[in-house]
Parts: structure tokens; C-alpha cells; sequence
């Protein structure tokens, strides 16, 4: 589980990196090549849900051998793309197979593991999955540097290969109770419809302008799917179960995941950039700089089941958010005044350790409070909310981020053909591309438009805080479970 953990989080943050290669290579648009970003996204948050409640029904076993086999497949393809089309059509592949690897992920592993060994196996996926996420940029870098942008690609294949084998060998097959029920296809299709037209407009706002028309007419259809994805889903035989979003556990669970990974990936770009402008540009160096907050993560995620034996999940999760705050608050501090020793350590240190604490005991939580036959769903309801915390993120952030940047080249008094050219050079991280005469103002006006986003990602934690406390002290009602070897989780084979 950990290792198809590792390469579907890893492949939401390695491209970003290698898109000025990929163009070169297949002559075509940077604007273009950078829906190779964009489709992965897209195609993995828009079929989670789907994917959680097609699990319930068909087994969590297959779903997931499925996935990860259909993520390998578009990986070779991806890699041996001749065009820019071919690759994005690869990569849409690529984030459906993501989707159908995530979604069932907890649902399997709260199966097969009971108490504290439970624990134990959320948080080392936890910590491994999210130090992937972080380390994407780095790994992109490297390969790009050492052996060209298609080895980000192709080196899936035999880690597709070896998780298939071991899933297959060591994975058991765990036969759902209500295999007999038919898909709700209507509810599937306005499901992917919901999530689609949600994470579309968060991705192209800050490209297009919020009241542009192609932001604005995907959210519309959105609310009129969602409204329709209501409505059909009271039915008899329906896919979403309405009565679990009505465990405040639950519910409560997915809006803090979508609050921490908000402020944790959705800021991810942002420092980066941030630590690419320390680093002169080197994606190795960028690397180095990146470990205190990767070293947290596994460090501390790996001490989180006798955390989690220790202490509630309501004081766990809050202290998380205060400590990814507090972190981020240092990372502000360390853009204000970079003369401070050590504040840009201790901050990726504090992030690092925060997110390992947030993500075990909400993922915990959400299989634990609902029935065992509802587990996927109930894991894809939360697994859909992390990627729409990522993306809106980094639309809000990253209107902050423009925002900020704006008022300091406005005070600049330039030439308007000098600072849009300035300021498109450093939103991007491109430093080399502006003027010397120019560097302290447009490296003064990065750090003060990073310092905001910092600030403002550390008041969703802050809020974060406040709700894990309000909605997890309450004991909620555990689902009981039966054993492995009983009926509704059988380990006979699936036909």
C-alpha cells in the first residue's frame, strides 16, 4: 500500500519541475505541455469518490490491483509519448488509475489491521505517502538533470510491476458484503461530473481571472450537478449513502483534511520556489533544503501509533495544525528577515512534524466510525477532499501571492512592459530572466508575497485548530467491525 502510495503522490508534484523540458522536447507550448500537470489533477479528484464506493461493491483488492495496473500502463505511455497530446491524454490515464489506488487505500489496510497495528500501518503510510508528495519536486529535478524528463515516467513501470506482484501474493481478498448491489451509474457519472467542474475553475482562476468565463460556467454546472447528485442519490440502491455524512466524525474529518492539505501542499509550491531562489535554482540544493521537512515527516510519522495510543485524536489533530502554523509562521519570519539563524529550518521542521500528526487519526477515524461495508466510501469521501484542499490552495495562495506581488511592482513605478515582464519572471521562480538593476526589487517583492501567503496559510490552521477541537472531543460512535475471517470480509478468492 505504501509503495503505490508513494508513486501516486510523488506524480502529483514531479512534473512540475520538468515542464520546460518536456516543451523543448515536443515542441510545443509551455502553456500546453503544462495540462501534463493539470489532466493528472483533475482525473485523480474527480473519480475518488467513484472509485471509494465502486470498492465497497466490486472488493478493495480489485480496485486497487485495477488502478495501480492501469497508472503502470499510462506510465510506459507517458513515457514514450511522441507529442504533447499523447501525454496528456496518458496522463489523464494516469491520474484515473491514481484515483482507483487512493480511494480504497484506508479501507484496506483498517481490514487487515486491528488496534494498535492498525494505527501503526495509517501512520507509516501517512508519513511515507506525504514525504513522496514533498520530495516530488526534488526527484523530478534530478531525473530531468541526470537522465532526461521520460524517466519521471518509466521509472513507475517496475514499481507498478512490484506492487501488482504484491498485492496479488501478499494483499488479501477481502470479499464485500454487499457484492450483490448494483453500480449506481447515474450517481457515479454526476459524481465525477461534481468533482471535475469543482477542481476545474480552482486550476484555471488564477490563469484566467476569476470572472472569466471559464471559470465561472464550470462553476455553475457544478452546483447544478451537485444539486442533481442530491437528489438522486435518495433513491433506493443509490451510490452515496446520505446518513454517513451525517456522522459530525465523519464530516468533520474530511473538511480538516481539506484544511491541512490546504495549507500544507497548497503552500508546497509556493516554498519551493522559495527555497529554488536560496538555492540558486539547483534542484539538488532546492533538495537538501527540502529534508528537515521530509526527515519530519517520516521521523514523526513513524512515532505516531504510540502518540495515537497515548492521546485522543481531538488534542492530536489540533496540535498538528498549531505546529504547522507555528511552522509557517517561521517560514514568514524567515522571508521578513532572513538574517535570522536557523527560522527557515525550524519551520519546515515544525510543517514537517505537524503533517504527521493531522493525517493518521482523521484517516483513522473516518473508517472507524462508519459500518465495515461502507469503508471505501467512506475513504473516498475523505481521499476527494485532499486534492480540492490542494487545489484551492494554491488558487487562493497563489491570488494572495499575485496580489502582494502586484502592490510591490505598483510602488515600483515601472515601466508597464518592464514590470509585467518582471513580475511574470518572478512568479515563476525565473530570477536568471530579470534584469540585473531589477534582482533586489523583484527578490524583496518574492519574499514579501511569500511572507503573505505564509501568514495566510497559518490562519487555516488556526481555524483548523479550533475545529478539530470543536467537532472530534465528541466521542463518536464506533462502527463494530467483524474479524477478517468472517462473512462480510471474507479471504476466500473474489471470482
Amino acid at each position: 500500500m505504501s509503495a503505490g502510495g508513494v508513486v501516486m503522490t510523488l506524480d502529483v508534484t514531479v512534473v512540475n519541475v520538468a515542464l520546460a523540458a518536456i516543451a523543448a522536447d515536443l515542441q510545443a507550448g509551455l502553456s500546453q505541455v503544462q495540462w501534463t500537470v493539470s489532466a493528472y489533477s483533475l482525473a485523480f479528484g474527480a473519480l475518488l469518490l467513484t472509485a471509494g464506493a465502486l470498492s465497497d461493491r466490486i472488493g478493495r483488492r480489485s480496485v486497487f490491483v485495477a488502478g495501480i495496473t492501469l497508472f503502470t500502463l499510462a506510465s510506459a505511455l507517458c513515457g514514450l509519448a511522441p507529442n504533447a497530446s499523447t501525454l496528456v491524454a496518458a496522463r489523464v490515464a494516469q491520474g484515473l488509475g491514481g484515483s482507483m489506488v487512493f480511494a480504497p487505500a484506508i479501507a484496506l489496510l483498517a481490514a487487515v489491521y486491528e488496534g494498535a497495528a492498525r494505527q501503526r500501518a495509517i501512520a507509516t503510510y501517512a508519513a511515507i505517502a506525504s514525504a513522496a508528495g514533498a520530495l516530488g519536486p526534488v526527484v523530478g529535478g534530478v531525473l530531468v538533470e541526470l537522465v532526461g524528463w521520460r524517466w519521471i515516467f518509466l521509472v513507475n513501470i517496475p514499481i507498478g510491476v512490484g506492487v501488482v506482484l504484491g498485492a496479488m501474493t501478499r494483499m488479501p481478498s477481502l470479499t464485500p458484503a454487499n457484492a450483490s448491489r448494483k453500480l449506481d451509474v447515474l450517481g457515479a457519472l454526476l459524481a465525477i461530473g461534481v468533482l471535475l467542474s469543482l477542481h476545474y475553475p480552482l486550476m484555471m482562476g488564477p490563469e484566467t481571472g476569476w470572472g472569466s468565463l471559464q471559470v465561472l460556467g464550470p462553476a455553475c454546472v457544478g452546483v447544478g450537478l451537485l444539486f442533481a447528485l442530491i437528489a438522486s442519490q435518495r433513491r433506493p440502491g443509490s451510490m452515496l449513502d446520505m446518513e454517513l455524512l451525517r456522522i459530525p466524525a465523519l464530516s468533520g474529518t474530511a473538511a480538516l483534511g481539506f484544511l491541512a492539505r490546504m495549507s500544507s501542499l497548497g503552500v508546497l509550491v509556493f516554498t519551493t520556489l522559495w527555497l529554488q531562489l536560496a538555492a540558486g535554482g539547483s534542484p539538488m540544493q532546492v533538495g537538501l533544503r527540502l529534508l528537515p521537512l521530509t526527515g519530519s515527516l517520516l521521523v514523526v510519522g513513524m512515532l505516531m501509533a504510540r502518540l495515537q495510543a497515548r492521546f485522543q485524536a481531538a488534542p492530536l489533530v489540533a496540535s498538528g495544525f498549531a505546529l504547522q502554523g507555528a511552522g509557517l509562521a517561521m517560514l514568514a519570519l524567515s522571508a521578513a528577515a532572513p538574517q535570522v539563524p536557523g527560522a527557515n529550518f525550524l519551520g519546515l521542521v515544525l510543517m514537517g512534524t505537524g503533517g504527521a500528526i493531522i493525517f493518521p487519526p482523521l484517516m483513522g477515524m473516518a473508517v472507524g466510525v462508519v459500518p465495515p461495508e461502507r469503508a471505501g466510501m467512506a475513504s473516498g469521501l475523505t481521499n476527494a477532499c485532499y486534492p480540492l484542499g490542494t487545489a484551492t490552495g494554491v488558487a487562493v495562495f497563489g491570488a494572495v501571492f499575485s496580489s502582494r506581488l502586484g502592490t510591490q511592482f505598483a510602488t515600483a513605478q515601472l515601466a508597464p512592459d518592464v514590470a509585467r515582464h518582471t513580475r511574470a519572471a518572478v512568479e515563476t521562480g525565473q530570477f536568471s530572466a530579470v534584469e540585473s538593476a531589477l534582482l533586489p526589487l523583484a527578490q524583496t517583492a518574492f519574499a514579501n508575497a511569500y511572507m503573505a501567503v505564509c501568514l495566510a496559510a497559518a490562519a487555516v490552521c488556526l481555524g483548523g485548530a479550533m475545529l478539530a477541537l470543536r467537532v472530534l472531543s465528541k466521542p463518536a460512535p464506533r462502527a463494530s467491525r467483524p474479524a477478517v475471517r468472517e462473512s462480510s470480509l471474507s479471504l476466500k478468492e473474489s471470482p
